[in-house]
């Protein structure tokens, strides 16, 4: 393999991840092409004004063991003076081993966090735990009366359930009945897609929800009173996804992640090109021979050849970019997708009007996000970026929040002003009750292009695209958008690694990177949950 080049477009997680398992452990030398200025992708951090912002939000926590130990060996978990880490979740305890000469956050920058995890679901101006609980507040606050509805729904899908679950309401309804997915799913999914549930894949569902449920609440719960579930470390085997309650996170945000690794690629002899637009793929036969890309900052055209390729680009830019056309179905299949665009509105204040109580009085709330469930406002989630790491804000002393705005580019607020986007913002966290309009300082407006590959639209006929594109035995798609997947960080990267793992023993056939965030393993859950 000496000599070789892979050409890899986008300088996300799985692009770079790939750019980096080749520079360790091939002697292909990787060029990285990026459209933007940043690294990253949807995982980068923004800094403004010293304000850090993570657009969308990213725990790193995975159950690969492979992922888990490359974040590690990036960015080492941060130092314990007693040699390991507790991890407190649901009554139970684990051991996380660390060494005491770890990095200090405090004066080192190059450091892992352990964080905690809350996340609550805001609905009728009150707070509800996600996952939603059957605790004494949770009915306190739905009253007597829907708590009976969800009850008696509940028993009623759990005893005759639908027989076809097709769309993401049937499978919402199987898992929770009618009331609780009409109370506590239904609006913010839709805010999420911007259709009915109904108009959406059940496949979205079964890869975000992974198997939790009722069921999986009260039988987690019954465990907690069981005292059960010691031992084992920071990978949380036994523990779902959604239950977990601490996890990884970069000192200054999910960027420092991709940015060192960015370093990393280019200290090993890696090449990273930003501000590359990549036009048009140059094949011959079932094999791509280069990549055609111009140079946005100078409009200079450059052609780059390689002996494999690997692509993170949205698919329907792909697919326009072959210099054979593909078949007029596969064509018709990717103009077909759809993508949902984000909007974050940073708004820093001086503070909440909303509290946690504690015995020593009122403190910042403690949530990393709040879903809004709210029918009345736009956004759909508040993240508190101080409850994420403390570098994320200048002055501690203020509340650094990131409001998120699912749409279209077609949409209103897509085109609005950053003013206009940044008063609208103000206008609802203070008609549902968060914010007093007086206390913001500062505020910023960023938009993200395709940030959610979406399950309807064309995606019932994915395949089509899928059998065409792997028969180029030498392209591999990988990460989020390169695969039309709604794929976790990690997810995509374990995409990008077994890619280069089927290079380097010789396999073309593509099937395992389509398993990935399908197969038990990558669900991250047990058969028996």
């Amino acid at each position: 393999m000496k000599n070789r080049r892979a050409v890899i477009i986008g300088a996300g997680p799985a692009g770079l991840t790939a750019a980096y398992e080749l520079l360790t452990k091939t002697d292909i030398q990787p060029i990285v092409l990026e459209k933007s200025e940043y690294m990253g992708g949807l995982s980068r951090t923004v800094n403004y004004k010293g304000n850090r912002i993570d657009i969308g939000g990213h725990r790193f926590f995975s159950k690969s063991e492979r992922v888990m130990s490359w974040w590690l060996q990036i960015l080492p978990l941060e130092a314990s003076e007693k040699g390991s880490v507790a991890i407190k979740y649901h009554r139970m305890e684990r051991m996380v081993h660390s060494s005491p000469s770890g990095p200090n956050p405090a004066s080192e920058d190059r450091a892992m966090l352990l964080r905690p995890r809350k996340s609550r679901i805001y609905y009728m101006r009150r707070f509800f735990d996600y996952p939603i609980t059957l605790s004494k507040n949770t009915l306190l606050q739905l009253g007597l009366w829907r708590t009976l509805r969800i009850g008696i729904s509940y028993v009623k899908s759990a005893t005759f359930p639908l027989k076809e679950e097709r769309t993401l309401a049937q499978f919402f309804i199987n898992r929770f009945g009618k009331e609780l997915y009409n109370t506590f799913f239904k609006s913010y999914t839709e805010k999420v897609w911007g259709i009915p549930c109904d108009q959406i894949s059940a496949e979205w569902g079964a890869q975000r929800i992974k198997g939790l449920s009722v069921r999986a609440t009260l039988a987690h719960a019954f465990r907690k009173i069981m005292h059960r579930g010691g031992g084992g470390d920071i990978r949380q085997k036994d523990t779902q996804t959604s239950l977990i309650e601490q996890f990884l996170y970069p000192k200054f945000g999910p960027g420092q992640m991709w940015e060192e690794v960015a370093r990393l690629v280019k200290e090993k002899g890696g090449e990273i090109r930003t501000a590359y637009s990549v036009n048009k793929i140059v094949t011959e036969g079932w094999r791509v021979k280069s990549v055609e890309a111009t140079n946005t900052a100078t409009g200079m055209q450059e052609t780059f050849t390689g002996d494999y390729f690997f692509s993170t680009a949205p698919i329907q830019e792909l697919i326009r970019s072959f210099d054979v056309a593909p078949p007029p179905n596969v064509v018709e299949t990717s103009e077909g997708l759809v993508y949902r665009d984000f909007i974050t509105v940073g708004l820093l204040v001086n503070s909440l009007k909303i509290h946690d109580q504690t015995p020593r009085g009122n403190k910042l709330i403690s949530d990393n996000w709040i879903y809004i469930q709210e029918p009345d406002v736009l956004v759909g989630r508040l993240q508190i970026f101080n409850n994420w790491s403390p570098c994320m804000v200048a002055n501690p002393a203020h509340v650094w929040l990131g409001l998120e705005y699912f749409c279209n580019e077609s949409d209103r607020i897509w085109n609005l002003s950053d003013e206009d986007m940044a008063a609208l913002a103000k206008e609802e966290l203070s008609k549902i009750g968060i914010i007093d309009p007086a206390e913001v300082i500062d505020s910023t407006v960023l938009r993200m292009e395709k940030t959610y590959p979406a399950y309807f639209g064309t995606y019932d006929r994915f395949a089509e695209i899928r059998q065409h594109v792997d028969r180029y035995e030498n392209l591999f798609l990988v990460g989020r958008n390169g695969m039309h997947r709604y794929n976790n960080q990690d997810h995509s990267m374990l995409t990008a690694m077994m890619a280069v793992d089927n290079i380097i023993a010789g396999i073309t056939d593509k099937s395992n990177l389509w398993e990935v965030n399908t197969e038990t393993d990558y669900h991250e859950e047990k058969q028996d949950a």
